[in-house]
């Protein structure tokens, strides 16, 4: 007669995932964002995790919460893992031959940037299909199955990192409104345009150009630069442009610079690769058109 008594069972792995992105990035709400649940749920997790230890890994706090020495001597191993996990998935990807290119973008970057790109690409490498994702901040390429990031962020200078272009800033607005703006001093007297993702843009711009921001913080506030894009072209306002974003209008003459005065924020627009990806043999054709532009 055999015997088949029950094995002891390890933790889920969802809390065990939940535990190493709370530790890695410093607290249960960033590795809610990172893992796209509530903070609620990582918290649920961890406890999960250490009822099953019978070891507390955070200590808890009002303004926070912060790893136990246990919490910290075990999570290295498990960072490692993941790590391991996912560089293994990307690699089933790229050897089943998958001709499917994944790229994770910031939105405006892929709305006003990537978006204008793609027909090009596609006639160029006609067997490559490409999936866009607009995320607001950069995925850990590590485990996320993309192939690609493209974000406007501080470059980190790692070998697979490729910087575009530099982030540089300016007021822009529609040609009519430009008529009106004969000196910086005009735009006291206009209706500003600011975006939620970079509300800080006319503060920087004015204490780098005019030594002061005060007065600059009025106006509109749109959720989406795209649509602060689109405001300034309809004549809504003046807009702090980013560079490599307003292109396209400048050269069509929807929108125009009044100023020549750019500003360098510090961030850059940079195209990052996986280590492994799907779409190998492609994939450096796809990044050269590109870098290309």
């Amino acid at each position: 007669m055999s015997v088949n008594p029950p094995r002891p069972k390890g933790p889920p792995l969802n809390a065990l995932r939940a535990f190493e992105a709370a530790a890695r990035t410093g607290g249960f709400v960033t590795a809610a964002e990172e893992l796209s649940v509530s903070p609620g749920a990582i918290s649920q997790h961890i406890k999960t995790l250490e009822d099953w230890l019978g070891a507390p890994l955070f200590h808890r706090r009002s303004q926070g919460v912060r790893l136990t020495e246990f919490g910290r001597a075990v999570v290295p191993a498990l960072t490692t893992a993941f790590d391991a996990m996912g560089e293994a998935v990307h690699q089933m990807r790229a050897l089943s031959g998958q001709q499917v290119i994944q790229i994770a973008a910031l939105p405006s970057v892929a709305q006003l940037w990537l978006s204008p790109r793609l027909p090009a690409i596609r006639a160029a490498l006609p067997g490559v299909t490409f999936s866009v994702s607009a995320l607001e901040t950069p995925p850990n390429l590590a485990r996320d199955l993309f192939d690609l990031s493209l974000f406007l962020r501080r470059p980190t200078g790692h070998a697979r990192e490729i910087v575009l272009a530099d982030d540089l800033i300016y007021p822009v607005c529609a040609p009519a409104l430009a008529d009106q703006i004969a000196a910086m001093r005009a735009l006291h007297d206009l209706p500003l345009l600011h975006d939620a993702l970079w509300a800080g843009d006319w503060a920087l711009w004015a204490r780098a150009i005019l030594g002061r921001s005060d007065g600059f913080e009025r106006g509109a506030k749109h959720s989406l630069y795209a649509i602060a894009l689109e405001e300034a072209r309809n004549g809504a306002g003046v807009l702090i442009g980013h560079d490599a974003l307003v292109q396209p209008d400048l050269r069509r003459g929807t929108l125009v610079a009044p100023f020549s005065a750019p500003v360098r924020t510090g961030l850059a627009l940079v195209l990052e690769r996986a280590r492994s990806t799907a779409g190998q043999g492609v994939l450096p054709d796809v990044i050269s058109h590109l870098r290309a532009g």
